[in-house]
């Protein structure tokens, strides 16, 4: 499995030097992820193929990820726009449903199809098992955690059990949507789940010395972080708190929290 890169052009606070999406050639090209509509990401899928993508295929419904299909369905009206379901958020196109277990045929082989909720609830990852190859979206990324949106659609129940799941297949390489190609996929999911597990007990500790709110206890979990980033540190934290309520570790009061 070899797919050719196409940068999305979409560098940013939250993309950080912006978005791959990954067209896998043949007599069936399939883009994995839409981008932002760039007319530079558009110049590249037009370079890399002859006719354009026959399916586009979106890992999830960030608009980092789905929001260039309209302009790809513009530039190239065969082309067919193939996701997981989140109805509040599918918009733009007409999408067709993709379920976990089903196939993605490309000139390469077949795709499986993984539902992978937890840093969104339509997630998915994509599973070449000729090659023991994923692309696997924003589930990893070389050198960050992943953000869980907690008050949106994150879970971090969710997205420990993807991480496991993946875990399990031992795979060789994984392409995500942002940084470079991870060769060793098995040891990054171990180490994320590892940071999440001791970031847990930071919060809890937080919850044991009377911190009440997201706020306070980010503070203390999260120290010298850029005012740009506090936004997101509360999301985990909120993560971990909404976590630990479902498993009896913690109690959600009308405004705040409690062990």
């Amino acid at each position: 499995m070899k797919p050719t890169l196409l940068h999305a052009a979409n560098p940013g606070p939250y993309t950080g030097d912006g978005n791959w999406t990954y067209l896998i050639a043949g007599n069936r090209p399939v883009l994995i992820d839409a981008g932002v509509g760039q007319p530079e990401h558009l110049a590249a899928i037009a370079a890399a193929t002859t006719g354009g993508p026959v399916d586009v295929v979106v890992t999830h419904a960030h608009s980092d990820h789905a929001s260039g299909a309209p302009m790809i369905q513009s530039r190239w009206p065969a082309a067919r726009f193939l996701k997981h379901p989140w109805p509040a958020r599918d918009v733009g196109v007409p999408w067709l449903t993709l379920a976990d277990g089903e196939t993605v045929m490309t000139g390469t082989g077949p795709l499986e199809v993984l539902h992978t909720p937890g840093h969104s609830p339509d997630h998915i990852a994509l599973w070449h098992a000729d090659s023991r190859t994923l692309f696997v979206g924003d589930l990893l990324q070389l050198g960050s955690t992943v953000f869980i949106p907690a008050s949106s659609g994150g879970s971090l129940a969710q997205y420990l059990a993807s991480l496991e799941r993946l875990r399990q297949l031992s795979p060789l390489r994984a392409w995500p949507a942002h940084g470079p190609v991870i060769e060793d996929p098995v040891a990054l999911i171990t180490q994320y789940i590892e940071h999440r597990r001791q970031r847990e007990v930071q919060v809890l500790a937080a919850l044991s010395d009377g911190l009440q709110t997201v706020e306070a206890i980010t503070e203390r979990v999260y120290v010298n972080l850029a005012p740009a980033l506090i936004p997101m540190a509360r999301e985990s934290v909120l993560a971990h708190l909404v976590k630990l309520a479902d498993e009896g570790k913690a109690r959600r009061r009308d405004v705040d929290w409690a062990v």
